[in-house]
């Protein structure tokens, strides 16, 4: 059973995203969704698959493990009115998550239609909610799914949740050795990833195999409040623990990255990895599990 499943996240990736990209909207999203989806109840799994059997949405596969990456996939098909929502800007000069997301500004309705000007804090909570609300219609319970599916993940990447001037690390050019260079966002997504193991298979028995059931436990009380500003941490003592230009530079040098760099960023990245999965399927249970099958099926709203 594990074996298959595993084969299974392999395929997930090999079909999604073309080598040799690795990207936390990519792989690292479907290794959370993997990590997540192993410790769900059968119940909630069939809730699951449930909803996304009622999706005819052709930007991404259907099953849960490519739906993690659907919302980035809808971002780039030109809905850049959602981009604001992957992400919460808290300035390292001036933290002030209240500022970073516009002042909380309330959902529309419903909370997939907007405001444009939000955060991933408040938009994560605003689609748990409504994917564990019994009268959600099965449409917008579609959406509110693959958002959570998404987001989740987003909220435990460092550079989602810190910024230095510099568009969450976008503007800082770092060199890579020979020719090669990479932004400071793009190596937190790519380039850390690619890292953690050589390949796919590699990666997920490491990451599964590093969560103990206390370190579990602990993960899995707080709120997306609290866990963004934990992720905010690792971004101020790991991501940014290097002097970058707290601006944006348009010729800007690459920087080498000072001596041990990568290793701690690895390290940082398997455990957010590691935290999102096991937060992933608590918020899950949490929405889902209170819900019977058949308000979630596709009968549901009929």
């Amino acid at each position: 059973m594990k074996t298959s499943f595993t084969c299974l996240v392999v395929a997930t990736i090999v079909t999604v995203v073309p080598a040799p990209v690795f990207a936390w909207g990519s792989e690292g999203h479907i290794l959370v969704a993997a990590i997540a989806r192993s410790r769900l109840t059968p119940e909630t799994v069939a809730k699951i698959d449930a909803i996304l059997a009622q999706d005819h949405d052709t930007l991404t596969p259907p099953d849960m493990l490519s739906r993690s990456t659907w919302a980035d996939a809808w971002r780039g098909a030109g809905h850049r009115e959602t981009a604001e929502w992957h992400f919460v800007d808290v300035e390292l000069g001036h933290p002030d998550f209240d500022a970073a997301c516009y002042g909380h500004p309330a959902p529309a309705t419903p909370p997939s239609t907007g405001p444009a000007q939000d955060c991933i804090v408040d938009k994560v909570a605003q689609f748990a909610q409504e994917l564990g609300a019994r009268d959600t219609p099965p449409a917008e319970r579609i959406l509110a799914l693959k958002y959570v599916l998404h987001f989740v993940g987003d909220l435990h990447q460092p550079l989602h949740v810190a910024d230095n001037h510099d568009r969450g690390g976008n503007c800082v050019h770092i060199a890579l050795g020979g020719q090669r260079t990479v932004n400071l966002h793009s190596y937190w997504d790519t380039v850390v990833v690619s890292e953690l193991g050589s390949d796919a298979r590699d990666i997920l028995g490491k990451l599964e195999s590093g969560i103990t059931s206390d370190q579990a436990a602990a993960w899995s009380a707080g709120d997306f409040g609290s866990w963004a500003k934990e992720t905010n941490g690792v971004a101020v003592s790991v991501a940014y623990s290097f002097k970058t230009p707290p601006r944006c530079e348009i010729d800007m040098v690459p920087l080498d990255l000072p001596a041990g760099y990568d290793g701690r960023a690895q390290a940082a990245a398997s455990l957010q990895l590691r935290r999102a999965g096991v937060r992933l399927a608590v918020v899950l249970e949490k929405a889902l599990g209170p819900l019977a099958i058949e308000a979630v099926g596709p009968k549901a709203g009929q």
